[in-house]
């Protein structure tokens, strides 16, 4: 398996739609994000009827005598980052956005990566389903802001809630030696449900673009896009919720499944010609990149206030040179 290739691809994958063109807080697509990949708590998707889940699972199948299994789970933990305004002693309101020294400290949501690690394990052990548990603890942090002078003028409030979930593992063996394997990842964080759960308050206690990376040894990984005529059976039966699983690295490599909130076709590749992270998938990295150039200075400022990942973004395309804006408009590849 080509790791650094799958890890671009993953990367791309659990960042995509974080913060969409033009890239401010003030943006009518970045006021509610997290569009893909969410596992909401269980209580939040009951009243909702289930149509924010809070589960998804992944259903491939694997070919090999002795076949074992790993695999790595991955989502966004949210962090909400609220700013107040000082209005006397120690009395503060919040606001949307404030200057202090010459900066700008909008109010967002940011997010920290989050990684669940199964051993390997056997995949004829796994006749019975085997569940592993997980949590991540929440926390505050404040941070004062004054003004160049000293003179205290507000405070950013970075919050992070508590989440626990589990990831269920489980395989059945078919015809032959095929096997039919089934991942889980629930949300299990508890929230009060004796009242209407507020969408934003849910959120906070989310999984953001989750999604499953499985490697296999001593077996195959069978593309449920284009399966062998004598497995079509055994794959027709996979039922995937929420998820998609392609096979990823060098084409014909069979070691490797990457289930993607998003719908992607086997062996998905990043152009060469890509600069790196634009987050916003749907566009072409040209476009973007021509209109980032295109933002006067002040939405600029906006947005590189808004997310560390943002102003790195910012950093990149205005450092590139004619060349590489050149190889964005096309390139011809023979083969």
């Amino acid at each position: 398996m080509n790791q650094a290739m799958v890890d671009n691809i993953v990367r791309a994958v659990l960042y995509e739609g974080y913060i969409l063109y033009p890239y401010r807080p003030s943006s009518v697509k970045n006021r509610q994000r997290w569009t893909f990949g969410g596992i909401y708590p269980r209580a939040f998707s009951d009243q909702q009827s289930g149509t924010d889940p809070w589960t998804i699972q992944t259903q491939c199948v694997v070919a090999g005598n002795e076949p074992t299994l790993q695999i790595k789970v991955r989502f966004l933990h949210l962090l909400d980052r609220k700013v107040e305004q000082a209005t006397g002693d120690n009395e503060f309101r919040p606001v949307a956005v404030m200057e202090a020294a010459g900066r700008s400290y909008p109010s967002w949501q940011e997010a920290v990566e989050r990684e669940v690690e199964l051993g390997e394990v056997a995949l004829a052990d796994l006749s019975h389903p085997r569940c592993t548990v997980f949590s991540f603890a929440g926390g505050i942090e404040v941070q004062s802001l004054s003004e160049a002078d000293g003179r205290p003028v507000g405070r950013v409030i970075r919050e992070q809630q508590s989440i626990s979930g589990s990831v269920e593992l489980s395989a059945v063996r078919k015809a032959g030696d095929t096997f039919l394997v089934t991942v889980r990842i629930l949300n299990q964080t508890p929230i009060d449900a004796r009242a209407p759960i507020d969408r934003d308050a849910a959120l906070m206690r989310s999984f953001a673009s989750t999604h499953a990376m499985l490697s296999v040894r001593q077996g195959d990984f069978i593309s449920l896009t284009d399966p062998p005529d004598g497995l079509r059976e055994v794959v027709a039966e996979c039922q995937n919720i929420g998820c998609w699983p392609v096979l990823v690295g060098e084409p014909d490599e069979t070691d490797a499944m990457l289930s993607s909130p998003i719908i992607l076709e086997d062996y998905p590749r990043i152009a060469p010609e890509s600069p790196g992270d634009l987050f916003d998938g749907t566009e072409i990295d040209e476009i973007l990149t021509l209109r980032i150039l295109t933002l006067t200075d002040e939405e600029k400022r906006q947005a590189v206030a808004a997310d560390h990942r943002a102003a790195e973004m910012f950093a990149r395309t205005e450092s590139l040179a004619r060349e590489q804006l050149s190889n964005l408009h096309g390139v011809m590849r023979h083969g």
